[in-house]
C-alpha cells in the first residue's frame, strides 16, 4: 500500500436520509452510542444501559450535525464551538446551538473556563442506548430515525476510510476490517458482544486523561455489528433438524 498522507475526508456530517418503507427497511433492535443510563430494563442484561424511552429527547438527538458533536466529545473530551466547527464544517454559531440544545436534553454540560465568549463543552458521563421495540409507538418510530442517522454515519465514515488509496502513515498495517460468520443463539451473541465491550474497557481512561496515552496513540474506532442472517435461517434450521435426525438414528444412512 502507498506511504503518502491519506487525504483527510470531509467532515461534515452525511446529510440525513429518509428511512426506506416496506419490509425490507433496515430496523435495528439495539444500537448502544455514547451518552444516556436510564438503567436496567425488562429481559436487560445486569449493567447494560436501558434504552431511551422518550420520543422527544430522540426526536432532538436525531440530528447529524448534534450526533457529530456527541461523537466529538466522546473522544476528545471537551470542544469549544469554534473547535467544533473547524472539525465539522459547520459554522461556530451553528455549533453553539446545536451543543446548546443537547444540553438542554442532558447529554453535555458547560466544562468550566474559557476566554471570552469561548466556552469549553463537555459530553455528560452517561450512555445511550437505542432500541425500536418500545411500548409508545411514537418513541419507536423516533428511535428508528435515530438510529437511521446514526448508522448512516458510521457507515459513510467506514465507506471514506476504508474506501481510501492510502492510509495514514505508519497504520497500513493495523487499519482494517474483517467480516465472519458463526452459528450463535441469541443469548451467546448479548454475551460475545458483552466480551468485546470488555476488551476495550482497559483503553477507556485514556479518553479523559490525556496523560495515559502511549506516544503514536491516535483515537481508534471499533464498530461491531453483530445480526442474524435472516434470510438463511429456513436453511440452517432444516439442516439442524437433519442432523439431529441422525444422531438419533444412526442407522438410517446417509442422505443423498
Amino acid at each position: 500500500m502507498s506511504s503518502e498522507p491519506r487525504r483527510q475526508p470531509d467532515q461534515r456530517p452525511p446529510r440525513r436520509r429518509r428511512p426506506t418503507d416496506g419490509p425490507a427497511a433496515w430496523q435495528p433492535d439495539q444500537v448502544p452510542v455514547p451518552g444516556y443510563d436510564a438503567g436496567e430494563a425488562p429481559g436487560q442484561a445486569p449493567g447494560e444501559p436501558a434504552p431511551l424511552t422518550d420520543a422527544t429527547v430522540m426526536r432532538a438527538l436525531a440530528h447529524p450535525v448534534r450526533v457529530a458533536l456527541i461523537e466529538l466529545l466522546a473522544v476528545v473530551g471537551t470542544l469549544t464551538a469554534t473547535q467544533a466547527s473547524e472539525l465539522l464544517g459547520e459554522s461556530p454559531a451553528n455549533c453553539a446551538f446545536h451543543l446548546r440544545t443537547l444540553a438542554k436534553y442532558g447529554f453535555v454540560h458547560e466544562a468550566g473556563g474559557g476566554r471570552g465568549r469561548e466556552r469549553p463543552w463537555k459530553a455528560s458521563d452517561i450512555n445511550i442506548t437505542i432500541s425500536t421495540k418500545q411500548d409508545d409507538p411514537q418513541a419507536a418510530t423516533a428511535a428508528g430515525v435515530l438510529s437511521q442517522v446514526w448508522l448512516d454515519r458510521w457507515i459513510e465514515r467506514a465507506r471514506q476510510v476504508f474506501g481510501a488509496s492510502a492510509y495514514l502513515p505508519g497504520w497500513e498495517h493495523a487499519t482494517g476490517w474483517s467480516r465472519n460468520a458463526v452459528f450463535l443463539t441469541s443469548e451467546e451473541t448479548r454475551d460475545l458482544r458483552r466480551q468485546m465491550r470488555c476488551l476495550l474497557e482497559p483503553y477507556e481512561a485514556r479518553k479523559s486523561d490525556p496523560g495515559l496515552r502511549p506516544a503514536g496513540a491516535l483515537p481508534v474506532e471499533w464498530t461491531v455489528f453483530a445480526a442474524p442472517v435472516a434470510e438463511l435461517a429456513d436453511l440452517t434450521e432444516a439442516q439442524a433438524r437433519e442432523a439431529a435426525e441422525d444422531h438419533a438414528d444412526p442407522g438410517s444412512g446417509a442422505h443423498a
